[in-house]
């Protein structure tokens, strides 16, 4: 959450570098606005990390347009507020304590990351930093609540949401939902030193994919746009987002996947409404932001569940694969109905 004590009278370095990954915006950041308190000089850098994107099977991968797009928005915005964005295509593991050291960097700042491999690839940063005598801090930002923040009666983790959801609304308040005012000090930012442009999609082995004509705005301002559009119909969300011809949803699930919105703002806004007397929509997709917190726990305290079951009971559940049945779920035939009991309106019994 935001803090509250005061910037530094004396900055603790003289220069940082901070590490964008799945928190593609300039604003509400917490690792871009601890950065820019605690130095005088801040370096921002994007990784397309090659231990990812080289496992992916397609060129043609939305994802990684998305991103190049995001990424592309995210340093036009830093340069016109006097700083910059490195961008570089390399094994972010190797390449971001090499960058750190050749810009003289006291301190590398990055956001938290839950999953297993991004764990290991931080322990591994933060090892060959130390050795180069630089410190490492990373910050939460992804989610209002992480790790140990919301436990059972008895200090355990939640493996059932309803409870876990009853917990997180008692303990939340304004303070946790509050922004970081980064813009107050970005007078701290340092331009990029690189000459070479970021590496096109091309050059780094992928191709454009269909985004335009699907609709999908990337960067800050497709998430700004969607999220207005949906603060109109959030009163119907809850009636109307299990229906595919509807436009129900607020469509801003990948903006929140690589942080080019705020869970913070996003979160406060649902939080405010819910509480307002017609606040059923709010309440719904509040309970929705409040599930991403709910897995990133089960992910930190269970890592087995990126390959496996969470039910050790479920781990070796033989599934038959009848390839007949599956014709005839493609077909309609199954003697079911296509929309089944999950799919019924919410105030339906």
């Amino acid at each position: 959450m935001p803090t509250s004590t005061p910037a530094p009278a004396q900055p603790d370095y003289n220069r940082a570098l901070v590490w964008f990954r799945r928190d593609l915006r300039d604003f509400d950041h917490a690792a871009l606005y601890h950065a820019l308190r605690r130095a005088r000089a801040v370096h921002c850098v994007f990784i397309f990390d090659r231990e990812i994107l080289d496992a992916l099977p397609r060129a043609d991968d939305r994802r990684v347009e998305f991103i190049w797009e995001s990424v592309a928005q995210l340093r036009a915005v830093l340069v016109k507020r006097g700083g910059g964005l490195i961008v570089h295509h390399a094994v972010a593991r190797d390449a971001i304590p090499v960058l750190a050291a050749r810009l003289n960097a006291d301190a590398v700042f990055a956001n938290h990351d839950y999953e297993p491999a991004a764990q290991d690839r931080d322990a591994a940063v933060a090892h060959a930093l130390a050795d180069k005598g630089i410190a490492f801090h990373t910050c939460k930002d992804q989610v209002i609540f992480e790790r140990a923040e919301i436990l059972t009666q008895t200090g355990n983790p939640f493996s059932v949401f309803t409870p876990y959801k009853n917990a997180w609304l008692r303990t939340v308040t304004p303070y946790h939902l509050k922004s970081y005012p980064v813009a107050k000090y970005c007078g701290n930012l340092a331009p990029a030193p690189d000459v070479a442009p970021p590496p096109s999609l091309e050059a780094m082995g992928f191709a454009r994919t269909n985004l335009t004509a699907l609709g999908i705005a990337c960067g800050m301002a497709g998430g700004s746009k969607l999220f207005k559009d949906f603060r109109n119909r959030i009163d119907a969300y809850r009636d109307a987002r299990d229906f595919p011809a509807v436009k129900g949803p607020s469509y801003l699930s990948v903006h929140l996947r690589f942080g080019t919105v705020s869970i913070r703002e996003l979160a406060a806004y649902a939080h405010r409404l819910a509480l307002e007397p017609d606040g059923a929509g709010a309440q719904t997709w509040l309970n929705e932001l409040i599930w991403r917190d709910f897995y990133a726990q089960i992910l930190w305290h269970h890592p087995q569940v990126v390959r496996q079951s969470f039910k050790p009971d479920y781990v070796d559940l033989k599934f038959p694969n009848d390839p007949a049945h599956f014709a005839a779920w493609c077909a309609g035939t199954t003697g079911y109905p296509v929309v089944d009991a999950a799919l019924r309106p919410r105030n339906t019994p």
